[in-house]
């Protein structure tokens, strides 16, 4: 029997493939290749324009120099997560895509981080979502593939949320991408590896919203996490850029 950690939250594992139930009394995280051909389609219901950014810009609006200058120079996709405060769990989720030398605003949705807001400092079990720049390269879910151009898992039992959690947190793993904050890129959510220490926490993903703040991940709708599988390519090297406005525009 071994086990991966989902930000402070263990999940043991039978055999080399099949994952069982989280041991840990934590509600969800709210408790706890080459480029595709597919298209993304437009953006599903409840995304919208960013009403408070302009919509084409050469910079990305509310990112300073300090975490830009971290934007690789290759990214052609950054996902924005802009925390309300340092110590709110409100967020709002926006893609912007590169063309040419502007950004593009293509989705925008309300979103949820860490419980207890925002840390430059994450450790394990702090309950609050890690400031950084982080690539997003591996996907999964107990949902199939809806068409990702990550690298999908699905994986039935690894993803099920225990039974014992509130109902209104049973789908927040259905689909999931990886930001690699202290993990092996191009390996699955699940991977427990942690290169930094178990003390600097993992296991923070993108996953499906239920309603309010998370153990250190983002959350946002079905519908966006549907439209950013589909969209976010490996070829234009994704990245999520996360953090309270303040730290944001630093």
């Amino acid at each position: 029997m071994g086990g991966v950690r989902i930000d402070g939250v263990w999940r043991v594992t039978a055999g080399m493939a099949a994952f069982g139930t989280l041991l840990a009394g934590l509600s969800a995280c709210g408790g706890a290749g080459g480029g595709g051909t597919r298209s993304g389609g437009a953006p599903g219901p409840g995304a919208e324009a960013s009403q408070s950014q302009p919509a084409d810009s050469t910079r990305i609006p509310g990112v300073g120099d300090r975490l830009y200058r971290h934007i690789p120079a290759d990214s052609g996709q950054v996902v924005v997560a802009a925390g309300t405060g340092r110590n709110s769990a409100e967020t709002r989720v926006t893609l912007y895509t590169r063309r040419g030398t502007r950004w593009h605003a293509a989705g925008s949705w309300p979103a949820h981080n860490g419980r207890r807001g925002w840390t430059t400092d994450h450790h394990e079990g702090d309950k609050r979502s890690p400031v950084g720049v982080f690539t997003l390269s591996d996907a999964g879910g107990v949902l199939p593939d809806p068409g990702a151009r990550l690298p999908y898992d699905h994986n039935t039992a690894g993803y099920a949320t225990p039974r014992y959690w509130a109902a209104s947190h049973r789908h927040d793993f259905d689909y999931v991408i990886a930001i690699d904050y202290n993990r092996v890129k191009g390996t699955a959510p699940l991977d427990g590896t942690r290169p930094l220490g178990q003390e600097k926490g993992g296991g923070i993903w993108l996953h499906l919203d239920h309603g309010s703040g998370t153990s250190a991940c983002v959350s946002v709708s079905k519908e966006a996490m549907r439209y950013l599988l589909r969209t976010l390519d490996p070829a234009r090297h994704p990245v999520i850029v996360m953090g309270d406005r303040a730290d944001l525009g630093g």
